[in-house]
């Protein structure tokens, strides 16, 4: 959930909802509603699921995979941003993956051969890993701030979910990203937030902006 007071941007809500087991995109829709009917039982409601298996055809679009990003004046997806970009001990950045589908960057081999994860390197720049999920974020808040006129409808969700996002299992996720998004647009600090990935981080992660951590210079990805 954003919020738009206060020393963090994202408040996270557990919520209990009947699961329903299976794969088959038809079951990830119950449990969309599912999660949906608990969360409006509790008041939080309206919310928007951000997956490919979202309700609403905004909320599809904005899945990672499909969501498009201009890297070197070329279009790709954040999801292959992202994958294209990692730095790892024995390898990368696998830069030929900007240009594949969103599926065949995440299960690329190399991301799984090449050692230890120590970083993020983009258009020349390099992101460190810590904030955890602040490269993550800075490429999904640069897909979405082309669009943030027509955006501005997303003010009228309480929150955002993504059925996809395992805690256990995942780091970054597109829920929390969104309310990143909506956060810095209610405080009017988008604009500045995205001036370059440093301001963002000293914006979006105040309890780690006290932290002397290398932040690239880089401005939008545009």
């Amino acid at each position: 959930m954003p919020v738009s007071t206060g020393p963090s941007l994202v408040r996270e809500v557990t919520i209990e909802f009947k699961w329903h087991p299976g794969m088959a995109p038809s079951q990830k829709l119950k449990n969309v509603i599912e999660l949906h009917r608990s969360a409006a039982a509790r008041g939080l409601s309206p919310l928007l699921e951000v997956s490919s298996k979202s309700e609403h055809e905004l909320g599809r679009r904005m899945s990672a995979f499909v969501m498009p990003i201009r890297v070197g004046g070329k279009q790709t997806t954040v999801e292959c941003a992202y994958q294209g970009s990692k730095v790892f001990r024995d390898g990368g950045p696998y830069e030929d993956l900007y240009w594949v589908s969103s599926r065949e960057a995440k299960r690329d081999e190399r991301l799984h051969n090449s050692g230890q994860l120590i970083g993020f390197s983009l258009l020349g720049d390099d992101f460190p890993l810590v904030p955890k999920t602040a490269f993550y974020d800075w490429l999904y808040l640069n897909a979405l701030y082309p669009h943030r006129g027509w955006l501005n409808k997303l003010e009228e969700c309480v929150g955002f979910t993504d059925i996809e996002f395992n805690p256990l299992k995942s780091l970054n996720c597109q829920a929390r990203s969104c309310a990143i998004f909506i956060s810095l647009l209610r405080r009017d600090l988008l604009d500045e937030a995205m001036e370059s990935f440093g301001i963002f981080i000293e914006l979006a992660y105040v309890a780690d902006a006290r932290r002397k951590l290398p932040t690239p210079k880089t401005a939008l990805l545009l």
